[in-house]
């Protein structure tokens, strides 16, 4: 059995050991990592269930283009931006890694009535007003998850905002769901696609054997395109530390769609996408999970949109096309910024 095989076995072993197939029960995740102090600020956020503190690191300064990072998941990691320092701070373009609560260096609550976009919205704006980011300096880019709640941020928070980038994510999980079934898994050997589609039916989510096909079938083809031995290693720190109590109970465990019962199904907000006028860059890869062209459609829909493909990219673009991710990003930010967007 290959390694990419085994990672994602573990993190099933995560999710089914921390999580009954009941959503409402509360799990806690507890990683131990030590955590440079530089430019690390652990900030307060008031929810409705207490006080809490999430973990954000700042890397360069600039006074007039800062992004901060909405990581994926939901429940994962900032490491999803590990390389980011080998590109923005050449470009003097200051960035905010940032574990949203129930991740990794932040506090990791047991109450499940957290975890709603709304309340993921408001904490947001709270991490904005503690770092001082306006509308003259803030940028927020999200990735997959982090897309969601990036447009979910813009349609309340906008007049913040400097410039909004959703990278890798559809404006509809129904439409998700349907690209995952009608053209991804088709993409697999007919056999395997049918034992896997199989497993989705019976909710037999807990068999080694899912996330076994996955890791062969998937997810090298379509979230990260590099031999197994090859993922790096922030991103395979990233997938072990993914905290079931928010990823099951909002995505829950298939990946070919949202499965029934976690809170996310259902959501789409393609008819609001016209009400953002923010500068706004919409990113996808040709070998995504999510489906290129609506994310072209997307930055049509937008009032101020620019779309940016990556041709040798899937989930996690940055890493399996940093030569097209980064030059798109960083001329978008330096474009809004110069005011030539």
């Amino acid at each position: 059995m290959n390694k990419i095989n085994l990672l994602f076995i573990g993190i099933l072993g995560v999710l089914f050991s921390c999580q009954s197939k009941d959503q409402n029960d509360d799990v806690r995740f507890e990683e131990t990592v030590e955590v440079s102090d530089d430019g690390v600020r652990m900030i307060p956020i008031t929810t409705p269930s207490g006080d809490f503190e999430v973990f954000t690191k700042r890397v360069g300064d600039n006074p007039t283009k800062k992004v901060l990072l909405l990581h994926g998941g939901p429940g994962m990691t900032h490491e999803q931006y590990g390389n980011f320092d080998e590109y923005f701070p050449g470009e003097d373009i200051e960035f905010i890694w940032y574990d949203q609560l129930g991740s990794a260096h932040s506090d990791q609550p047991e109450d499940s009535t957290l975890w709603t976009i709304e309340r993921f919205v408001d904490e947001v704006e709270q991490v904005r007003t503690a770092l001082g980011l306006n509308e003259d300096n803030f940028y927020l880019l999200g990735q997959s998850w982090g897309g969601m709640l990036g447009m979910e941020y813009a349609f309340k928070h906008q007049d913040k905002l400097k410039g909004l980038i959703i990278c890798n994510m559809m404006s509809s999980l129904d439409e998700y769901e349907k690209y995952a079934k009608e053209v991804l898994g088709p993409q697999m050997p007919a056999e395997v696609f049918a034992e896997v589609m199989e497993m989705e039916r019976n909710m037999d989510f807990e068999n080694p054997r899912y996330m076994e096909l996955l890791g062969e079938y998937h997810y090298p083809q379509h979230v990260l395109r590099m031999a197994p031995d090859e993922w790096p290693e922030e991103i395979n720190r990233m997938m072990s530390q993914v905290n079931p109590n928010v990823y099951v109970y909002m995505q829950g465990y298939s990946e070919f769609g949202i499965t029934p019962g976690a809170s996310l199904r259902g959501w789409d907000v393609r008819d609001q996408l016209k009400t953002i006028t923010v500068p706004t860059l919409v990113v996808g890869g040709t070998h995504d999970t999510m489906d290129p062209a609506h994310m072209e459609w997307m930055s049509t829909e937008v009032a101020n949109g620019r779309f940016l493909l990556c041709p040798n990219g899937s989930h996690l673009s940055q890493y399996d096309d940093p030569e097209h991710f980064f030059p798109g990003v960083i001329q978008f930010i330096n474009d809004v910024d110069s005011g030539s967007f």
